[in-house]
């Protein structure tokens, strides 16, 4: 089964073409970054006439790169929730028009759930149940994937999430935007001239939330804030370099802690079952994903704490950002559970798993 998937939530316009839910046949993102860098962050208005400027021909090169044409298509899938909402109503509306011009199936995707779909593709072996923490500029959250299409959130950002977290740190260190991958590319020169991060020049707060497998990122962000202005204010020398690595290693230890815990609360809970595959000697699965399971730190550290007792998911780097193959993917799962929608689909801002 083919599906055109169409992802318009914020400042990518993506097409792509997925077979079966698993096989990529193509996978097309048109970047806005450019065009918001100016104003150091997206501004909804552009993001939204961008996509209608480039929606047909990211789907026509999507088409060409399958060796598909639009009748060959099994179904339209699009994500229409959350994300900005002018730029979520390009998507669904021409999706709409593409599914009732070739009378195929119209499916609405959940973004998070495509975010956790982007393993998939990238592990053919990974299946449900399992632990998933899914972390981007809008959004940081543990949660249950129970099966393809039923999600269980069991931690979430009470305030920030942790991309956000990374761009508004990076700008107050003079980074450009997008900041995350300059904070990123910091901390790791940091590495090279200090092992240990100068751990110790640059103290930060593990901010505490009344659940434990929730996050709070904002006064993290504030720390990050106050003591740039004060060592500046102080006429001190910031060392940018360590801040950044401060500041990734601290969050990266915040999502890595709490994501074992839910681990080890859910697999307690469950009488030591969890999100276990059956079988004998079957390990607990972890997968990660969204546009800051790109960070280097963060693929390392939970790779190193967890790679021992868990199977651990991480997307290639392709995937973890924004993109319409893991909607196809995930729209290949819904379309097999019944959920389909009509020309009364609508986009929404907001929407809960």
């Amino acid at each position: 089964m083919k599906i055109l998937a169409i992802e318009t939530s914020c400042d990518e316009t993506a097409c792509a073409v997925v077979e079966d839910g698993r096989r990529i046949l193509s996978n097309i993102i048109a970047s806005q970054i450019d065009a918001h860098k100016l104003y150091g962050g997206v501004v909804p208005e552009i993001a939204s006439r961008l996509h209608s400027e480039s929606i047909v021909g990211v789907c026509e090169e999507a088409l060409a790169g399958a060796g598909c044409k639009l009748s060959d298509i099994d179904a339209v899938a699009v994500t229409y929730a959350p994300g900005l909402i002018g730029a979520l109503l390009v998507g669904v509306n021409f999706a709409k028009g593409l599914a009732l011009a070739v009378n195929k199936p119209l499916i609405p995707v959940h973004h998070i759930k495509g975010h956790a779909a982007a393993n998939y593709l990238a592990y053919p072996e990974l299946e449900p149940p399992y632990l998933c923490l899914a972390v981007s500029g809008g959004h940081s959250q543990i949660m249950e994937v129970k099966s393809y299409t039923e999600f269980s959130v069991i931690g979430r950002t009470i305030d920030d999430a942790a991309g956000e977290a990374f761009d508004k740190a990076a700008r107050a260190l003079g980074f450009p935007y997008p900041g995350g991958v300059y904070i990123d590319k910091a901390a790791l020169s940091a590495l090279t001239r200090n092992t240990s991060l100068n751990s110790q020049s640059y103290h930060l707060p593990y901010p505490k939330t009344p659940n434990e497998l929730d996050f709070s990122f904002s006064g993290l962000k504030t720390a990050v804030i106050n003591l740039i202005h004060n060592t500046e204010q102080r006429g001190e020398e910031l060392d940018k370099d360590a801040v950044a690595a401060a500041f990734q290693n601290k969050i990266c230890e915040i999502l890595t802690t709490k994501l074992l815990k839910a681990a080890e609360i859910t697999q307690n809970n469950a009488g030591g079952g969890g999100s276990r595959q059956a079988g004998r000697g079957s390990r607990q699965k972890i997968a990660l994903t969204g546009g800051v399971a790109a960070n280097s730190g963060l693929r390392q550290m939970l790779t190193e704490r967890a790679g021992g007792d868990f199977e651990i998911y991480i997307p290639p780097l392709s995937l973890c950002g924004d993109n319409a193959a893991m909607i196809a993917s995930q729209g290949y799962y819904e379309y097999l559970a019944g959920n389909t929608a009509g020309m009364d689909l609508n986009a929404f801002a907001n929407l809960d798993l």
